[in-house]
């Protein structure tokens, strides 16, 4: 009796120890774990800025625009390799919750760095609405001018802009010997896009633009000297590149561009082109579940679209309504101005209704604004441009090229996808998250993204939107866009749809103008993959929201929903759905207690 007295708190006490041990191993383990990834990715970040040319003001190595040679690219690809197997070694299982959404997203950047080059996307740096040197340009509206060095470093990039042409020349050259060139049926009118640039008086070109006012407030001789210098490098370096570039587009390229559409028929292009669905899409589906899925979709979405015209009691075909739409005056607008100030009115009518839709509202303001004029004819409809500077809003652009293909009944699901709620909300908010490392702050998956896009023209039916058939209408042709994307850009990269197959296909199932049937189409074909991302993010968040709002019931709340979706930033949508159950089970756990 007194023995087992004696011996109970022994027992207990080995027990707490060994308890307490076992404990301490696990929360090691764990620090553990975690110091080594941190130490990783603050590696991989330090690499990126410094081997960016345009986060330092000496560049580097000398290079203010982005080195291109072969040894630099296999530099880089030999270092993020290594990067990949640092990660992998670690055991990413042991890492504490967030870390384990960081180690997600950081590992499938290097990757997909990696990846690109392993497939040669570096031959074809050009898409049918986007390339180098219209990229370019934009290094003049995200710089500052505000002292001599801003002016000097500037006048130094642009010196650079013949090697740079003719690094980015070599590999579009390697594209044409090997075959991994955009299609020739997609760069009939490229060039203009191109020849923009061109000018007689170089006082009017894009480049010289920082030189018309003096921001730096430097002396008037000094200031007089810069726009000297800016002259000559800009009529000598820039838009002599620009002429040896469109000579060599229209000389060598195109002619010598590949005659088929799908990437499949490239070098190993159907192993790219599963490769870029699956990094789109951040999922596992392959490309023929994906055309199941849009088939599927697309002829749901018929089925409303048909409901609505027998709602306004039009008399005739699907297609005869589609073309009454794309053709009568009522639906557009006559003038820039006016198209812009419609988009604005809608903005700033949806700026009203976010308090009932979210707690947390980005500080970042934005503005509306017209898709520059050099890119316009081949660009898409409307985009988010944002910033990352906190001296410069956000804009949405809007495309006022060719007014009499831009519909106003699909001006509402346009704003509210790429302003707010939809990209200006989440990518201002994904910034702001100053708990996150720097990576995700800017991170940007595209099924999270553009997922959160399309659910946001969704949204605008809960907000008071869509009030008129026509826009209801609009809404479901923006939704039958993103639905047909699933089956176009799979059928012509996977299944040898030619490109006017897709067309056909797109023009008979939206209201989109054929203007924009077109330059979609294009936009796919030279973009494989991208297009798969809007629904398959769509469909993710309206899935969870139905669980969510099944579990929840009463207690469910559209605004902390909404918070829980956006709370950790960009992330993989395997990441949400976790997330958002957690969210759910946590939730009802509070319900019972």
């Amino acid at each position: 009796m007194t023995n087992n007295l004696l011996l109970k708190p022994i027992r207990n006490t080995l027990i707490s120890m060994t308890l307490l041990c076992t404990l301490s191993a696990c929360q090691t383990t764990n620090y553990n774990a975690d110091s080594q990834f941190t130490a990783v990715a603050d590696s991989i970040v330090d690499y990126r800025q410094s081997s960016s040319p345009y986060g330092n003001i000496e560049g580097v190595s000398g290079y203010l625009l982005a080195n291109l040679s072969p040894e630099f690219l296999e530099q880089q690809y030999n270092k993020k390799t290594q990067f990949l197997a640092e990660l992998d070694a670690l055991d990413a299982a042991s890492l504490s919750d967030e870390n384990q959404i960081n180690f997600s997203i950081i590992r499938a950047q290097v990757q997909n760095s990696v990846d690109e080059y392993v497939f040669n996307a570096h031959y074809m740096p050009l898409t049918s609405e986007y390339g180098f040197h219209s990229g370019l340009s934009y290094i003049v509206n995200s710089s500052q001018y505000k002292t001599l060095q801003n002016y000097q470093t500037y006048l130094a990039r642009l010196a650079q802009v013949p090697r740079f042409f003719e690094q980015n020349i070599y590999w579009m050259k390697k594209g044409l010997e090997t075959g991994l060139t955009q299609p020739k049926a997609v760069l009939e009118g490229y060039e203009e896009s191109i020849s923009a640039y061109i000018v007689e008086d170089v006082t009017t070109s894009e480049f010289y633009k920082p030189f018309l006012k003096n921001n730096a407030g430097l002396p008037e001789s000094e200031f007089k000297s810069l726009q000297q210098q800016a002259q000559s490098v800009i009529k000598d370096k820039v838009i002599e590149s620009y002429k040896n570039y469109l000579a060599f587009f229209t000389q060598e390229y195109r002619p010598g561009a590949r005659t088929s559409i799908g990437i499949s028929n490239t070098p190993n292009g159907e192993s790219f082109y599963k490769n870029r669905a699956k990094y789109y899409t951040t999922t596992e589906m392959t490309p023929k579940e994906i055309h199941e899925l849009g088939l599927k979709e697309v002829a749901r979405i018929r089925g409303e679209m048909e409901a609505i015209i027998k709602e306004v009691e039009f008399e005739g075909t699907f297609a005869e309504f589609i073309h009454f739409l794309r053709t009568d005056p009522q639906f557009y607008a006559t003038t820039p101005e006016q198209l812009l100030k419609e988009a604005a009115y809608i903005a700033k009518k949806m700026d009203a209704q976010l308090p009932k839709l979210f707690h947390t509202l980005p500080r970042k303001p934005y503005g509306v604004a017209p898709v520059p004029a050099s890119i316009a004819p081949k660009y898409t409809t409307g985009r988010y441009s944002g910033s990352n500077r906190d001296d410069e809003a956000g804009y949405y652009w809007v495309n006022t090229y060719a007014l009499d293909k831009r519909p106003l009944y699909v001006l509402e699901a346009l704003t509210l996808h790429e302003a707010v709620p939809g990209h200006h909300l989440q990518i201002s908010l994904n910034a702001e998250l100053e708990t996150l490392p720097r990576y995700r702050r800017d991170a940007y998956l595209s099924a999270f993204g553009e997922g959160w896009g399309l659910y946001s023209e969704y949204l605008g039916i809960e907000a008071g939107f869509y009030q008129s058939p026509y826009s209801r209408f609009g809404r479901l042709t923006y939704e039958m866009w993103r639905a047909a994307r699933l089956v176009v850009d799979t059928g012509m990269h996977m299944y040898g749809w030619s490109r006017e197959r897709a067309m056909q296909f797109m023009s008979e199932n939206t209201a989109l103008s054929l203007h924009n049937v077109k330059t979609e189409t294009d936009r796919y074909i030279t973009w494989p993959g991208q297009a798969l991302s809007y629904k398959i993010g769509e469909l993710t968040i309206k899935r969870l929201r139905k669980e969510a709002e099944q579990a929840l019931g009463q207690s469910f709340d559209i605004r902390e929903f909404h918070h829980q979706v956006l709370r950790h930033g960009s992330v993989p949508l395997s990441v949400l759905e976790a997330q958002v159950r957690l969210y759910i089970n946590e939730e009802l756990a509070k319900q019972k207690s």
